[in-house]
């Protein structure tokens, strides 16, 4: 029926993960039928069920599919789509009422065993019993002995089960402490490189200043020297400028041409 279905290749891959699973539970019913170890049937069942329940999350979402296609589908598709549900579901009903049948039979042979086992451990009691009543009272005390030594012996291994757990245990604090004195000294130096690198910042920043204002000076020197430089070659090239006054420590430049005019004229 599958092969005349038209299914998207989701929905295929769906209905073939579901057949494999359906496969395998008719495989495990078989199985099931030749175990004879009430254990060993009720391990196959725990994965039978398992089986069935993947089984119910596939036609789930088998189901989910189809709905989210049936738009796109003719009717006549979505209703053999409907009719394979259906079916499938019908198919996992009756591996889920096998199931049943196989968990209550199981159960009776389960009462069954327990029964037989509650005898048995009545008459390994009175066994006992019997024993304990045949035994001379040396014997009792050397059975009692032992058993007080055993005793002793289990309570020697938990005193060194404990002993060795206080010492993991102190070991342990001892280490969280080391580490804990550790991550101080990690935060103090850590406080002290920032206290550093925040100076180091200031320092800088004077620097800076100082750097700017000693510029800053030798930009004005630098402008009175040019301007005395400027003053002297002006007067040095045009001494007859009134409009510039005289120099402190430059004499003016003595009239040599006129004296040696005036003495011409008197001779």
């Amino acid at each position: 029926m599958t092969s005349e279905l038209q299914m998207s290749p989701q929905l295929e891959q769906i209905d073939g993960e579901i057949q494999d699973n359906f496969r395998a539970l008719a495989n495990g019913f078989q199985k099931l039928d030749k175990i004879k170890d009430p254990n060993r049937q009720s391990k196959q069942l725990e994965e039978l069920t398992g089986k069935m329940r993947e089984c119910k999350r596939l036609i789930k979402e088998f189901d989910r599919e189809v709905k989210e296609e049936e738009n796109g589908n003719p009717p006549e598709v979505n209703k053999q789509l409907n009719e394979r549900k259906q079916s499938l579901i019908k198919e996992l009903n009756s591996y889920v009422a096998l199931r049943k049948t196989y968990m209550s039979s199981l159960g009776n042979k389960r009462v069954e065993l327990f029964d037989m086992g509650a005898g048995a451990s009545e008459t390994v009691a009175e066994d006992n019993v019997q024993m304990a009543s045949s035994m001379t009272n040396q014997e009792l005390i050397n059975a009692g002995t032992k058993t007080m030594d055993e005793t002793d012996q289990v309570i020697e291994r938990s005193k060194k089960v404990v002993e060795q757990t206080v010492e993991v245990g102190s070991q342990t604090a001892v280490s969280l402490k080391g580490q804990t004195e550790q991550m101080g000294r990690i935060v103090n130096d850590l406080d002290t490189i920032h206290f550093s690198i925040k100076k180091a910042t200031q320092l800088v920043k004077e620097i800076g200043r100082q750097v700017a204002t000693d510029k800053c000076i030798m930009f004005f020197l630098l402008l009175v020297v040019c301007g005395v430089i400027a003053i002297i070659i002006v007067k040095i090239v045009n001494p007859n400028n009134k409009n510039i006054s005289n120099i402190p420590g430059l004499a003016p430049p003595a009239p040599a041409r006129k004296l040696l005019s005036v003495q011409a004229m008197g001779v």
